[in-house]
């Protein structure tokens, strides 16, 4: 019986109303000023375009907790290789700090580090990204950095550092021989043998 009367009181109250009458199309308006990452992506092309050497995205990074350990071995690296790079016990060679820097500019400094690095036949490195506690998103810098260095075919292996190095706010780096230093090992090698 509730039910009805609930009815009842339902229609009284819808009574008089009718239906909008709609066209069934959208309309297409185009805003005056493109949204800012519409801009960006345009940016973005006209700069390939123009044959810049960047591949590094900045698009799609996949975002780590400021906490969290960061680890990356392609294959043929050693397990007793990683293990040492882990423990930071090869020298460090060079050194990027890209505290207070901005996503463009850690981008840009990232990759003229490794290239740097691979002319100058540094097989170890240490990137300084910071944890990113306090930023927003949380850990942002870093994330990119990881997204980043796995992009890069001469970056063999990364992890972050030890405590006395930055922890979880830097990354130890092994790079991969240069051509000169792969071509010194084979005539150093070669020496005295005969084929």
């Amino acid at each position: 019986m509730e039910d009805d009367d609930e009815i009842k009181i339902f229609r009284q109250e819808m009574q008089g109303v009718r239906r909008i009458r709609t066209k069934p199309r959208v309309d297409t308006v185009k805003t005056e000023v493109p949204e800012p990452s519409l801009l960006h992506r345009r940016q973005m092309a006209v700069k390939v375009d123009q044959g810049d050497p960047n591949h590094l995205t900045e698009e799609i990074i996949d975002l780590v907790h400021p906490l969290d350990i960061l680890d990356y071995r392609t294959d043929g690296v050693a397990h007793g290789v990683y293990r040492k790079l882990k423990r930071g016990q090869y020298p460090i060679d060079a050194r990027l700090d890209l505290h207070r820097k901005s996503m463009a500019e850690a981008r840009d400094e990232v990759y003229g580090f490794i290239a740097d690095c691979l002319r100058y036949d540094v097989r170890s490195a240490m990137i300084l990204h910071g944890k990113g506690e306090r930023g927003e998103p949380k850990a942002f810098l870093k994330s990119c950095v990881n997204t980043w260095l796995k992009q890069m075919p001469a970056v063999l292996a990364f992890h972050s550092a030890q405590k006395h190095h930055g922890g979880v706010g830097a990354l130890y780096i092994l790079l991969r021989k240069s051509d000169r230093k792969k071509e010194e090992n084979r005539e150093r090698f070669m020496k005295g043998r005969t084929e």
